[in-house]
């Protein structure tokens, strides 16, 4: 019986095996950095906003703390716009001509508020507590990034699935003593308070005196689908 194929069909063959695994493992991987990128995520990109305002200088240089626009952020769910009230304590005092302003004091007159756009947006089905997370110790600037360092407003993490589990996974790692919470420099290795503490050892007693779930089967209420899928 003849030869069907010739005996260089069986390099082609295993070339084109090859090939095929290589592709897919690189379309994978494509998808993977399309996925993970400020294109899809927002990480890093600033948005438009009706006013340029500056949280390093607002909060860096100023030193207003947090809570002084987000209001609710330790007792809801949400951590709250600051009102054009809030704008106008200081505004109507000081810099009262200033061009970029003017959208402020619009908003003052007219009643209307400020359309802000929302930097940090979870998609809605995700469910997500401020007052949950800043009681558990968790930092501002463990979601929002060095904040007073920020002339513009952007997001500093992924806000994707895997980047939350990362925390949900190891709390330990990003716990806080509660009144550090809105710290965004805290260091328990500079805290004179806890001489010879370092973030692993402070986080573990943490984490046991706020009673967040750290052993086995308690901790898997961090990781199941229902906790912030509901």
């Amino acid at each position: 019986m003849a030869q069907l194929f010739r005996p260089s069909a069986n390099s082609i063959a295993k070339g084109s095996i090859f090939a095929t695994v290589f592709g897919i493992a690189g379309l994978g991987l494509i998808y993977w950095y399309i996925e993970t990128s400020p294109y899809v995520t927002w990480a890093g990109e600033v948005r438009d906003q009706p006013i340029p305002f500056s949280h390093a200088h607002h909060v860096g240089g100023l030193g207003i703390d947090c809570r002084y626009c987000h209001t609710s952020v330790e007792d809801s769910g949400f951590a709250g716009l600051p009102p054009t009230k809030t704008c106008m304590t200081c505004h109507s005092v000081i810099w009262t001509n200033a061009a970029m302003l003017e959208p402020v004091r619009e908003s003052w007159r007219s009643g209307r508020p400020i359309s802000w756009q929302r930097v940090h947006n979870l998609p809605g089905y995700v469910y997500f507590n401020h007052s949950i997370h800043v009681n558990k110790g968790i930092g501002c600037v463990t979601c929002h990034g060095e904040v007073d360092n920020m002339p513009l407003m952007y997001q500093s993490g992924s806000l994707q699935m895997a980047w939350c589990l990362d925390c949900h996974r190891q709390p330990e790692r990003f716990i806080r003593p509660r009144e550090e919470v809105f710290n965004l420099h805290y260091d328990p290795a500079h805290d004179p308070r806890r001489p010879g503490e370092t973030q692993a050892t402070l986080g573990a007693k943490l984490v046991k005196l706020y009673h967040v779930p750290n052993k086995e089967p308690q901790k898997q209420l961090l990781q199941d689908c229902f906790t912030c899928h509901r």
